[in-house]
């Protein structure tokens, strides 16, 4: 009987430790949720700002529960979940923070992408505005003054001479206009070319930010 009553007495005295170093109900630790989405470089900006606050908020509660911790029984229950509901709200202030800051600098590339692909075109259409005006005419030097009474060997003379003059002044403005266009498809291509060097950046650029995007939030995950 007595031995009875000895571990019953001391399963109750257990017990009522328990409820007392439980005394305290542990704040339930957040789900990890994706982070709100960004419209705009000001709203990136209030996130980035917010993610701060936030943040010194966290370590406030954090130390404050553990305080409250070494006063319990079973001080490292305690202190494991401490360690993970911070884990947990950091990761999540971090997400929020990678998601602002990607969408600040695909902003500025964006934004001088625009001014480039912008420059390009007004130069494109000078150059083609350039192509299509044909050379200007040069001054046909005015012929001699006739004799009053010309022979006619004189006339044919002054014919084939301005016969003569129009073909070189055509052959000149053919050569000038051929060589406008090889001009102008010779600075095209170079237009395309470096067209095609930003594309690529761009793509690279991309490519490089959605690895470290997904690498911080692996490490994010881990609690790093």
């Amino acid at each position: 009987m007595i031995n009875r009553f000895s571990i019953g007495s001391i399963l109750a005295l257990s017990l009522t430790m328990l409820l007392a170093a439980c005394g305290t109900t542990p704040e339930a630790v957040p789900h990890e949720t994706p982070p709100p989405p960004v419209t705009s470089v000001a709203e990136a900006d209030q996130q980035l700002a917010a993610v701060a606050r936030e943040r010194a908020g966290i370590e406030a509660r954090f130390n404050a529960r553990i305080t409250v911790c070494y006063a319990k029984f079973f001080v490292n229950n305690c202190l494991d979940e401490a360690k993970e509901q911070r884990r947990t709200a950091l990761a999540a202030q971090r997400a929020i923070e990678v998601q602002a800051q990607r969408f600040k600098r695909e902003a500025i590339v964006e934004s001088r992408d625009r001014q480039v692909a912008e420059a390009e075109r007004r130069f494109q259409e000078k150059e083609a505005e350039l192509a299509a005006q044909p050379p200007k005419p040069t001054a046909e030097p005015k012929p001699p003054a006739a004799p009053p009474t010309p022979t006619l060997a004189k006339r044919q003379a002054d014919h084939a001479k301005r016969v003569q003059a129009d073909e070189r002044k055509a052959a000149q403005e053919a050569g000038k206009r051929a060589e406008n266009v090889r001009n102008y498809e010779q600075r095209k291509a170079e237009s395309e070319q470096r067209q095609a060097k930003v594309a690529q950046r761009k793509a690279e650029r991309a490519a490089k930010e959605a690895k470290e995007a997904e690498q911080k939030a692996k490490d994010a995950a881990a609690g790093k």
